[in-house]
């Protein structure tokens, strides 16, 4: 016990009813409780109301004083009694005094860690991790360089338009999210107290009379695909090529798929007795699952596949249970000195089958998973599997070379 509680103990402090408390005068107690611990409190009533404030530790610090002495105590004390003689809750004053420190607080917060106080709250709700290093990757890339650093009750449209001029017509659709991105931003900052006003990223009514509709700048932009009347070459080059890239680009071909749906197969999806690839929800475009029939060309790449298999994912990247790099197949691409993405095989698949063959463009478009229309939907409720193996099969036959016998002609007009 400090010199100064003992001196209190010493005077004979008058005791109340409860155990461990000790009368200092004025409404001042030193409450002392079974684990030994001690704490300054105060006692008062205001419009008939007892209320007790705590005024701090009495307890020893890391220099051996009292946390709040005895003389700090009896300060605080007065203070507060000042207030209630003037009737004013002390507790009430204290607390209204904390909040607006916190709002204060807010205001003085750069973007940058107001953009991470939204990413913290949000990222419990975001499906993966991926989503989270999306945003991260666009704020530091198109807005911390300018807004970073600025106090975010100071973002105005100037400022707004400073970040988006660069890219808005160049990059419309990654301007497009960069503008949604800080418009929740700045939104979960004024909900926190940190700002104040309408949102200068904001479109509808603000944005729109200062920037081109992207609809008037956005640039379609196909991509690069492989002619394909060139896949028959192409076929042999690839399956000699080595490595992981060149069997993804492989089944990615032969199924028309998606890279990501490619890349993050699983063996669990595969049923080589159905010879039917099911790809779940969760990774299609359009959120609903997509049964891919499957090729003798592509179970025969399955089944060499899996005598190497060491997890569930079809083709495992480095590090273990992740999945190859998107990158992967455009590296192999490259280095068969190909013009073109994978993504763009899609683009050879469709075009084959409009311009070669008599499949009809629903059961193409079912192939490549497209969303159709409310109408077509409500009227078309399967997949048309059996009928998309068979034309599955004709374009595999085609890219092996084996086109001109099996593929079904146009019919005349």
């Amino acid at each position: 016990m400090t010199k100064e509680i003992a001196k209190l103990s010493a005077r004979r402090m008058a005791t109340e009813k409860r155990p461990g408390m000790h009368a200092d005068g004025g409404g001042l107690y030193l409450q002392v409780t079974p684990t030994g611990a001690r704490t300054w409190l105060l006692r008062y009533q205001l419009a008939g109301r007892r209320r007790e404030m705590g005024l701090g530790s009495a307890s020893a610090g890391p220099d051996g004083k009292p946390v709040v002495s005895l003389a700090d105590a009896r300060l605080k004390a007065a203070d507060a009694m000042r207030l209630v003689a003037a009737g004013i809750d002390p507790i009430a004053d204290r607390d209204a005094k904390r909040a607006a420190a916190v709002v204060e607080a807010a205001k003085t917060m750069t973007f940058r860690a107001s953009a991470e106080a939204f990413l913290t709250s949000m990222r419990a709700g975001w499906r993966n991790a991926k989503h989270a290093a999306q945003w991260d990757s666009t704020l530091e890339t198109y807005v911390h360089p300018t807004l970073g650093d600025l106090p975010v009750r100071s973002i105005d449209a100037a400022l707004i338009l400073k970040v988006l001029n660069p890219i808005w017509r160049t990059k419309p659709e990654t301007a497009s999210r960069v503008r949604g991105r800080v418009e929740a931003i700045l939104d979960h900052a004024k909900a926190q107290g940190g700002r104040e006003g309408d949102n200068p990223a904001r479109w509808s009514g603000n944005l729109q009379y200062m920037l081109p509709s992207l609809r008037d700048v956005r640039l379609v932009r196909h991509h690069a695909s492989m002619p394909y009347g060139d896949m028959p070459t192409f076929w042999p080059r690839l399956q000699i090529a080595d490595g992981q890239g060149a069997r993804a680009l492989e089944f990615l071909i032969l199924t028309a798929g998606r890279t990501g749906e490619v890349l993050n197969a699983q063996w669990p999806e595969i049923d080589d007795g159905a010879r039917v690839w099911t790809v779940p929800p969760e990774r299609m475009k359009g959120k609903k699952e997509h049964r891919v029939p499957l090729t003798d060309p592509a179970l025969a790449l399955l089944r060499k596949l899996a005598a190497a298999r060491t997890g569930d994912l079809i083709f495992p990247g480095q590090s273990e249970g992740m999945p190859l790099s998107n990158m992967t197949m455009q590296a192999v691409l490259r280095r068969l000195r190909v013009r073109g993405t994978p993504h763009g095989f899609r683009s050879s698949f469709r075009t084959w089958v409009a311009e070669e063959t008599s499949f009809p463009a629903d059961v193409a478009e079912a192939a490549l998973a497209h969303t159709q229309g409310k109408l077509h939907a409500a009227y078309q409720r399967g997949d048309l599997l059996e009928k998309r193996r068979t034309m599955m099969d004709a374009w595999a036959n085609y890219v092996e070379g084996r086109g001109a016998d099996v593929v079904p002609l146009r019919r005349p007009g």
